[in-house]
């Protein structure tokens, strides 16, 4: 019983609505360099500002954990490729997601914080 307990306690939380729109960053290590983009969301349209460069995708809510992203201005073919969304778990200002190319079992994780 005792055990059951603390597992409750420690269950991720999961408020996915409160990171559904606003402005954020993400920092990733790309060969041995932490970069930041920031990016703005809203129910239907996301801009990543990253390098002195902008992008534009569109977003597919499947629901409020879950999205898909596709660029509107692809530069290339893998560009052109739907990303799959999802956020597994939130805690405070920072929110936990996989993401994956659209029907491709290779998922990746990263962490976002909201900054507004």
């Amino acid at each position: 019983m005792l055990f059951i307990i603390m597992i409750a306690c420690n269950t991720p939380q999961r408020d996915c609505k409160a990171f559904k729109t606003g402005s954020f960053s993400y920092e990733e290590l790309i060969e041995g360099t932490l970069v930041t983009t920031r990016f703005t969301r809203d129910d239907t349209l996301e801009i990543a500002y990253f390098n002195n460069t902008v992008d534009s995708s569109s977003i597919r809510w499947i629901n409020d954990c879950e999205w898909i992203v596709k660029k509107i201005h692809p530069k290339s073919m893998s560009e052109q490729k739907a990303v799959h969304m999802k956020i597994l778990y939130t805690e405070g200002e920072f929110y936990t997601f996989e993401y994956s190319l659209v029907g491709k079992n290779k998922k990746q994780r990263g962490t976002a914080k909201k900054l507004n």
